[in-house]
């Protein structure tokens, strides 16, 4: 009996490590006809948050990008797809995270198609990144209110590792129309950001106005931080006024702004700044 459940032990942790091992290796990759397969279960279960052609979507990162924040090789997109993000709003993609239940099959072929449509783009390809961060400190101010690894403002969101996980379409048009996902009007789930950046407009009782951004707040009670990054806390019932606006604090940089020559230049430093990790 002793010998039997020794065996039966060993032939158990012989098929864990056989299971484990399926989970590190792409049993599928370059296979094309698996790849259209991912595709389809890629837009059923993962293109309402990143994109239909998994480029990003106002919920969820670019995922054609081949520096990924979260992890590059196959079997880190594996995990990450099944046991979900731990502090983001990516999920388990099994019943109870997403909800779809995929199967570790399936998981694979999503992992192939992505494979399929990565694109290799580096900073060096888009712009000058060292112009780019002259830009980004100097004359553009988006230091003022954004930082990169540790050094800028922290008015608007850190963009240490936008580059890695934004197409650059997406962050042209950031820069251009920053308002627009802002007014899409993101669930609490499923924010770009930690917080939504929301302009906040505030009249105190004794007529004094600020403006900035809403960091928490409650049915009695609001917290901001201003344009001139101080913390506020206030009782609503004794405040004059209180507005809230999704239309963002920075201003829309039309070409006449920024020339396209330095939009690109701007967006290589931050990429740069991913594949750097810090952008120092």
């Amino acid at each position: 009996m002793r010998l039997l459940v020794s065996f039966a032990f060993v032939a158990l942790v012989a098929c864990m490590a056989v299971a484990l091992r399926a989970q590190e290796k792409n049993p599928f990759a370059g296979d094309a006809r698996v790849a259209k397969l991912g595709e389809y279960q890629f837009r059923s279960n993962c293109a309402f948050c990143h994109g239909l052609g998994a480029r990003g979507g106002g919920r969820g990162p670019d995922l054609t990008r081949a520096q990924k924040h979260h992890g590059n090789t196959d079997a880190e997109i594996f995990h990450n797809i099944h046991d979900g993000i731990t502090g983001t709003a990516m999920p388990a993609a099994t019943n109870g995270g997403i909800g779809v239940g995929m199967s570790d099959e399936e998981i694979w072929q999503v992992v192939t198609y992505l494979r399929s449509v990565e694109k290799k783009a580096t900073a060096a390809e888009t712009g000058n990144a060292a112009h780019g961060k002259e830009l980004f400190y100097g004359t553009a101010g988006c230091g003022t209110c954004h930082m990169v690894s540790g050094k800028g403002g922290r008015l608007g969101p850190d963009l240490s590792s936008t580059g890695a996980s934004r197409s650059v379409e997406y962050l042209e048009e950031s820069v251009r129309r920053p308002s627009k996902r802002l007014a899409t009007g993101l669930s609490e789930p499923m924010k770009d950001f930690s917080q939504e950046y929301e302009t906040a407009t505030v009249v105190t009782s004794d007529g004094t106005k600020l403006q900035g951004v809403v960091l928490n707040e409650d049915s009695f009670t609001v917290q901001m931080l201003d344009t001139r990054e101080q913390l506020h806390a206030f009782e609503k019932a004794k405040l004059r006024s209180y507005e809230k606006t999704r239309e963002s604090l920075m201003p829309a940089y039309d070409a006449k702004a920024l020339p396209e020559k330095d939009l690109k230049d701007l967006i290589a430093y931050l990429l740069a700044a991913s594949e750097q990790g810090g952008g120092k």
